[in-house]
């Protein structure tokens, strides 16, 4: 789970502002911050089921967003992925 306040600062960086929430980057950039929340989580906790499920999900809808981006435009797509260090 992230904080309230990370959450602002996460908005604010790939967003510009922080009622830019609906921007596939940012919803990107906060995606990637949860997964890297429940990936330490699941370090401790192996056999929490639910939480692997859930993390799951995330990466795919991550996965979904980042398609989008790809097609829409290919320069935004290299900014996050170079912003994040996610491996494409």
């Amino acid at each position: 789970m992230i904080s309230k306040t990370r959450k602002t600062e996460i908005i604010k960086e790939f967003g510009g502002s922080e009622a830019n929430t609906g921007l596939a980057e940012v919803q990107i950039a906060l995606l990637t911050e949860d997964i890297a929340n429940m990936t330490e989580h699941l370090k401790e906790h192996k056999k929490d089921v639910p939480t692997r499920r859930t993390l799951l999900k995330k990466v795919a809808q991550r996965r979904h967003l980042l398609d989008f981006l790809i097609k829409k435009d290919v320069n935004r797509y290299k900014e996050i992925i170079a912003k994040l260090g996610l491996r494409k």
